[in-house]
């Protein structure tokens, strides 16, 4: 049975989620080349065009490679009729001819050149299979050798649905939850629509708020019914000027248990506090151990309070702990660690994440994540699974492993077989036979242990490309329909 995911009025789907039950009625937002499915496409297509760093090489020596293969032609041509000629009295034409045909298609780069992209288009078929679109061709190469992996938390660690567990008021609780709902209504934070969520399940139709700002990473501020409402964490509403000396106590004790404490004060004075907890990802552990035992080290970084993000660390075997990091201190600390001359990757999936995604070697955003940490990302993850990370690294790896072992076949073939032509005992049907077992080596060699792709390729040939383009999307799109099912 596929899993769901819980939606309510306003919440997006995605086109080819299903309905597990009643009705239900959706207003289409983006069609065609805008939607989900299609855009998933693309970024497969975008993968096969990128290239990594070992296919700038290629291109590179393919430069010198044609011009050489054409002068070696020549030479052999014109040195087997000069030197016959010279010890015999009489040109061998025969051999000449031989010489010159062998190695013109000996080194024909035909194998130099499909060896890496046929690998890529591989791989890049393969994640989409598994719900990984990977974005861009040097993840292919760089990810395998990345051994820092910077984690954000909720979201990435945590399911991305955090909710009110507790509340100690200073007031009258439901004049505490009105007053941060209404302060906290224009902010997109999870944390935010947390509250929000809290005090519309309680039936509390929210005062209209003005004024309202935000400021990243540390709370909000909003006039609501008269009174100027603070709400965020302890230390931005110390630098408010609050004194929080009342409720200092239940903030310590909460924050030891994991809990993420906002403050909620009006016009100078503490009102009380809300706690707010998320449940963490049923594989975060078993991926963090995984990981571990690949000889990467995993650091949590988050913006979250110390004690909160250490008792979530402790939970999952993380002892790097990067806690209270701005957005922009997130891209500072991937730069840190690339300082000391480690590939970094990235996993997250909120806005605050974007730089980081930009900055680290390796960029991952989870697929349910925001637009523009999406296409931060050097890899999305479409299956809402933390494991699948490993599972990109892994394919990473093996792309790559398979991308220089196809390159160093076609230079083995070309390497022996040209001076063997230059000999002119090789009849060009045979080196047209030995170059087509080169190419048939790569082919072979790029399929890996999926022999069922030769017979798709040939079962594929008078196919029309947009038949094969809706074909390689479909896996895709039966991968991102789980995870963004839709219920009432």
């Amino acid at each position: 049975m596929l899993p769901f995911a819980e939606r309510s009025a306003g919440s997006d789907v995605i086109g080819g989620a299903i309905n597990g039950s009643g009705t239900l009625l959706v207003r289409a937002t983006r069609v065609g080349t805008d939607s989900f499915l299609a855009q998933v496409v693309r970024h497969v297509e975008d993968a096969r065009a990128l290239k990594p760093g070992i296919l700038h090489l290629v291109d590179r020596v393919l430069r010198v490679y044609t011009p050489a293969v054409l002068i070696v032609a020549a030479l052999a041509l014109t040195v087997w009729l000069l030197g016959s000629w010279l010890i015999d009295g009489e040109p061998n034409g025969r051999r000449a001819v031989f010489a010159g045909l062998g190695v013109l298609v000996m080194g024909y780069p035909c194998a130099v050149g499909i060896a890496a992209p046929l690998a890529i288009v591989r791989a890049a078929g393969e994640a989409a299979d598994l719900g990984i679109i990977m974005r861009t061709g040097e993840a292919f190469q760089a990810f395998g050798s990345v051994r820092t992996m910077l984690l954000d938390k909720t979201g990435t660690l945590t399911q991305g649905r955090p909710g009110v567990r507790e509340i100690e008021a200073l007031v009258d609780e439901e004049e505490l939850l009105a007053l941060a709902g209404a302060a906290e209504s224009s902010s997109q934070h999870p944390l935010a629509r947390a509250v929000v969520n809290a005090a519309h399940d309680r039936g509390m139709d929210l005062p209209a708020a003005s004024q309202f700002e935000s400021v990243t990473g540390l709370g909000v501020r909003a006039q609501v019914l008269d009174r100027q409402v603070l709400v965020g964490r302890p230390g931005f509403l110390t630098e408010q000027g609050i004194d929080l000396q009342r409720i200092a106590p239940h903030v310590d004790r909460l924050e030891a248990t994991g809990r993420t404490v906002v403050i909620v004060a009006a016009d100078g004075e503490p009102l009380g506090l809300i706690a707010l907890g998320d449940a963490l990802r049923p594989d975060a552990a078993a991926a963090i151990a995984q990981l571990k035992q690949t000889g990467i080290v995993p650091v949590l970084v988050t913006g979250d309070n110390e004690r909160a993000a250490r008792h979530v660390a402790a939970q999952l075997g993380i002892e790097d702990v990067r806690a209270g990091v701005l957005p922009e201190g997130k891209a500072e600390i991937v730069r840190e660690f690339q300082q000391g001359g480690q590939r970094v990757g990235f996993v997250g999936d909120g806005i605050n994440d974007a730089p980081a995604l930009m900055q680290a070697d390796v960029g991952i955003a989870m697929g349910g994540g925001t637009d523009i940490a999406v296409e931060s990302a050097d890899v999305i993850v479409v299956r809402d699974e933390l494991g699948a990370v490993l599972t990109a690294r892994q394919l990473s790896r093996s792309s790559y492993r398979r991308t220089r072992q196809n390159v160093a076949l076609a230079f083995l073939f070309n390497g022996v077989g040209i001076p063997l032509a230059t000999t002119g005992l090789v009849y060009p049907v045979w080196a047209m036979v030995a170059m087509a077992a080169s190419v048939t080596a790569i082919f072979v060699n790029s399929i890996g242990r999926r022999p069922s792709l030769l017979f798709d390729a040939i079962s594929s040939v008078g196919r029309q490309p947009s038949d094969d383009v809706d074909a390689a999307a479909a896996p895709a799109a039966r991968e991102a329909a789980p995870a963004h099912a839709a219920r009432r």
